[in-house]
């Protein structure tokens, strides 16, 4: 579970890094893009993950089994709520 939660913590943070540059690259054209809440929702949606993800990974109790979830609901969240609908 804590190697999936992985995965999809580093997803998010890969997400917004593209997010970034493509906004960054954007905003100097002039070209439609990413928009600021787009942009902010990543970003604290992937510190959240990454703060989670160190929790599951220095712990072996229920925290750790709760905090993997947390991060799978949240990547799910993410990509439905931003991408999907």
């Amino acid at each position: 579970m804590r190697g999936l939660s992985g995965v999809a913590a580093g997803g998010l943070v890969a997400l917004f890094v593209v997010l970034l540059v493509g906004w960054t690259l954007t905003t100097r054209t002039g070209s439609a893009g990413p928009g600021t809440g787009m942009l902010v929702g990543h970003g604290l949606a992937a510190a959240a993950a990454v703060v989670a993800q160190v929790v599951a990974d220095r712990r072996r109790d229920g925290v750790a089994t709760l905090c993997s979830l947390g991060v799978l609901v949240l990547a799910i969240l993410v990509l439905c709520g931003y991408w999907l609908f």
